[in-house]
């Protein structure tokens, strides 16, 4: 028996090791991210004092499709897309109402106090007005839509947004009015990925970018660890779901979901947030076939995406698919299975090929 095992993690590593090359994501920001609360605090002092001059963006503009539902109640969002498939908590105030039949036309609708604050949608048939899923980046470039910092004001106090260079090509931001919209970018394509709309506070709480501010910090509030686990089961159904959008989008089968797999990722996930690191090697566990043999995982081929303090499963699933190593690795056509591990907001993808 003893040699049988032996056997089994051998076989698992050499075909880990000649299948594929795994890299761990540093995509966005996944360093500390307590270091850019601590910049805009320096920011706010010395702001006040200097009187710096933030200006903002106030053109109205009417649209259908996505761009409408911001500021709706629920009531008007049952009457237009009936009830939701699943509703998922989020660590950010809203919950998500999750319309995920019809992978051309995948919805989110964030509510909070009975009233729209965000929509994330993507796929063809997808309306997302005055923007197109697909739609090349250089037109928006050349209307001159795109730039560096985008200002606005909630609560009689003044935020500003600064885009680095990457985050410009890969997650634009666009204030429209009082709607701001966060274009995902599959930036192998230059090509609109996904969407996001977001009202002024919303965006606050997420704080995507670097934020410069004077005044009050707008934050979500605490989430205690119960409503962690609910939060994190809420992304680990979101990651799978849009991974499989993504596959179909590039001609590829969907993934089933393995929660033995799930169980895995997850336990990952948990050991990297506890014990403070980043890495596919755990100091403890092991690598991934080590760590998969350790939950009786059975297997031909096998790979693992990781992510760490994106604000939610969305923009991690954005960031792999950005990443060629972790691109490379989702749209792969010989996987067949993938389990998703949530903790906190470190996240783990396990795609396995198993004999049916």
């Amino acid at each position: 028996m003893v040699l049988l095992k032996l056997a089994k993690i051998a076989v698992t590593i050499l075909l880990l090791a000649s299948s594929i090359y795994y890299i761990s994501i540093k995509y966005g920001r996944t360093d500390d991210m307590n270091g850019i609360v601590d910049h805009n605090a320096a920011f706010s002092s010395l702001s006040s004092s200097k009187s710096v001059n933030i200006p903002f963006q106030n053109e109205d503009h009417q649209f259908k499709g996505l761009y409408s539902f911001i500021g709706m109640k629920s009531s008007e969002i049952r009457a237009k897309l009936g009830d939701p498939n699943r509703i998922d908590p989020s660590s950010y105030d809203y919950e998500w109402w999750v319309y995920n039949t019809n992978p051309h036309n995948y919805i989110q609708v964030g509510i909070e106090n009975d009233r729209v604050v965000t929509v994330f949608g993507t796929g063809n048939d997808v309306l997302v007005e005055p923007f197109e899923i697909g739609q090349p980046i250089v037109d928006l470039h050349s209307k001159g839509l795109l730039k560096p910092k985008i200002s606005l004001n909630v609560n009689k106090n003044p935020y500003r947004f600064e885009l680095t260079d990457d985050e410009m090509m890969a997650r634009p931001l666009i204030a429209m009015g009082n709607v701001f919209v966060q274009l995902y970018v599959d930036t192998f394509t230059n090509k609109i990925s996904s969407i996001r709309f977001l009202d002024g506070k919303t965006l606050i709480k997420l704080r995507p970018y670097e934020l410069a501010y004077r005044g009050e910090l707008l934050s979500a509030k605490e989430v205690s660890r119960t409503e962690w686990k609910e939060i994190e089961d809420g992304n680990k159904a979101q990651i799978l779901d849009l991974t499989n959008v993504i596959r179909i989008r590039h001609g590829l089968h969907s993934l089933k979901e393995d929660e033995k797999l799930a169980k895995v990722a997850y336990l990952h996930s948990k050991d990297m947030r506890m014990n403070d690191y980043f890495d596919h090697n755990s100091p403890t566990k092991g690598g991934l076939a080590e760590r998969l043999a350790s939950g009786d995982i059975n297997f031909q081929l096998a790979g693992e995406n990781i992510a760490a303090k994106y604000v939610d499963g969305i923009a991690a699933v954005e960031g792999w698919l950005n990443s060629e190593g972790h691109r490379e690795t989702l749209l792969n056509e010989e996987y067949n299975y993938l389990g998703v591990g949530v903790y906190e907001k470190y996240y783990t993808q396990n795609f396995i090929q198993k004999w049916e």
